[in-house]
């Protein structure tokens, strides 16, 4: 029979020189029999100091940011590190919701804790305790009233797709793999036509998870400052603004020169196909606005892809975006290609 181990997360607070003002709850994590049991001592309420946190993470093993009952998510296992820091139960808001695969380089996220700890100290706390897949890259203070979604004004997102060649293992994971010839050239024209303001119903998806996030979203609202039901369910119908929308085109070096350096050939032709005797090439989509719909960042890449192929004219995209209808526009494009890069306030 496995030996019950105890492990006294007070002791690790104190080392880290975590303290707080007022007496903080003493929490002792148990393994018994392999699975894990939390004992919290004493409770406070959930006014204080407003965090910030910027995150890096490596979506393809998570179910998406947005806590859900029974799945591992990214949202989910920061409140639960940040309750085993200090015992307060929070739900960190996200400036936004990525699906399931999706990554992110400069997420956000936002909390109010009573604990006065100091910044340095909570960022290696919450590192300490975090998958290797989850890294807080900064943490701190923010002003009263800050919100990682309401307060942010440009985000922006990043699609790679890899063309030809062998994919290098070590980029597998973060890019979407492409075997058609695509025209650059159209892709960028389609690109350029939803810049501005419009409507973008025909490139938002329905969310069949919405009801499980919902309930894990409740689970945790009645210790939520920031009012997480709130948070899920205020409209601001399909109108968004993008600033930037641009494809750009990488040509990589034969294997196995790239393998381990992912060099970058300054003398490709950035005309030419790739083929399977070279590198192959990184095609990357950023673009940027002042919020995403559902999917839409990966349904506007799939439908580019189609333009690229020949499939769809540059010309089509008016139309598509007039009428309002998912069915005018392309497929949704891979969730391994697509990384959040950073948030704008």
């Amino acid at each position: 029979m496995r030996q019950r181990k105890a492990f006294d997360r007070c002791a690790v607070l104190d080392e880290l020189g975590i303290a707080a003002a007022t007496p903080r709850p003493c929490i002792r994590t148990e393994y018994e029999a392999g699975k894990k049991v939390v004992m919290q001592v004493g409770d406070h309420g959930n006014s204080g100091t407003v965090w910030k946190l910027v995150l890096a993470y490596d979506g393809t093993d998570f179910h998406g940011w947005q806590v859900q009952p029974g799945r591992a998510t990214i949202q989910g296992l920061l409140a639960d590190a940040i309750t085993s820091v200090t015992g307060e139960k929070v739900l960190p808001q996200g400036s936004g919701r990525t699906d399931a695969g999706v990554h992110a380089w400069g997420q956000v996220a936002s909390f109010s804790l009573q604990a006065a700890i100091p910044a340095k100290n909570l960022n290696r706390a919450l590192n300490r305790i975090l998958p290797a897949a989850i890294r807080i890259l900064s943490t701190e203070r923010a002003p009263e009233g800050f919100h990682a979604r309401h307060s942010a004004v440009v985000k922006v997102y990043e699609y790679r797709i890899f063309r030809g060649g062998i994919c290098p293992p070590f980029m597998a994971r973060y890019v979407s793999l492409c075997k058609w010839p695509l025209d650059l050239e159209a892709m960028q024209s389609a690109a350029d036509m939803i810049v501005g303001e419009h409507d973008f119903t025909s490139f938002a998806a329905s969310d069949p998870e919405r009801s499980a996030r919902l309930a894990g979203e409740k689970a945790y609202s009645a210790n939520d400052n920031a009012g997480a039901e709130n948070f899920i369910t205020t409209a601001c119908g399909n109108v968004r603004r993008i600033e930037t929308s641009q494809w750009s085109r990488e040509s990589l070096l034969p294997l196995p020169g790239a393998l381990g350096k992912m060099l970058i050939d300054p003398q490709a032709d950035s005309s030419g196909e790739a083929t399977a005797s070279d590198g192959g090439e990184i095609l990357t989509y950023t673009v940027s606005g002042n919020g995403f719909l559902h999917h839409m960042v990966r349904n506007l890449v799939g439908t580019f892809i189609e333009v690229g192929r020949g499939r769809i004219l540059p010309a089509e995209m008016p139309r598509i975006l007039t009428s309002r209808s998912r069915s005018m526009a392309g497929p949704t494009a891979a969730a391994s290609g697509l990384c959040l890069r950073k948030v704008l306030y």
